[in-house]
């Protein structure tokens, strides 16, 4: 009688679940910097979330290249939304660069205002903006016409400028002349009318 040992039965090696800690981690870190990167302010946050996502991911495919490491799909996904993030950081720094030097450029520009009023009324009451200080206004009453005011104004201004015409009424017509470009006008005819070229 044969003995027969029965054979053992392993069972199949399970295949090794992929392992990239640092592909993931870069991945990760560079969705993260994307999300945050078009939001004002807050993208501040991105810039060192892509960067430290964009090295991570790219020492992640060096792994998978060296065959240390698996799952080279997500590696390469924390490399391009790494760069993503990065552009629109980028860009966000050129537009608000940008808007600031503009914004600078504007409070010290120097501008020449031209006030006048002209018409068939012999005098009128004009109210003008001066600028030598925050809300000045100045009034000349009873301003005979033709009539003309040059002021002097550095950054951004709104101003204010009324022409009324005396109790003899006729017409007057104000007009705005900033840096030798005509910026607003008006015309008023009556007893008492008012001729507004506010807000230019």
């Amino acid at each position: 009688m044969t003995d027969y040992t029965p054979i053992q039965q392993y069972p199949a090696p399970q295949a090794a679940p992929p392992r990239n800690g640092l592909g993931t981690a870069g991945f990760v870190l560079g969705l993260v910097g994307l999300v945050f990167s078009p939001i004002p302010f807050v993208g501040v946050v991105a810039w060192p979330l892509v960067v430290l996502g964009l090295i991570l991911s790219a020492v992640g495919v060096a792994r998978v290249r060296a065959g240390k490491a698996t799952n080279k799909g997500l590696s390469i996904a924390g490399v391009v939304v790494s760069i993503l993030g990065l552009v629109v950081s980028i860009l966000w720094v050129v537009v608000i660069g940008k808007a600031i030097s503009d914004v600078n450029e504007q409070v010290t520009q120097h501008h020449t205002i031209t006030y006048s009023v002209t018409g068939d009324s012999k005098t009128a009451d004009v109210d003008y903006s001066t600028f030598d200080r925050a809300g000045s206004v100045k009034s000349e009453t009873g301003a005979t016409v033709p009539w003309t005011k040059t002021v002097e104004a550095t950054g951004l201004f709104v101003g204010a400028f009324t022409v009324t015409t005396g109790e003899d009424g006729g017409s007057v017509t104000c007009k705005v002349v900033v840096d030798g470009k005509e910026v607003k006008t008006a015309t008023a005819t009556g007893e008492f009318a008012v001729a507004s070229c506010t807000g230019f």
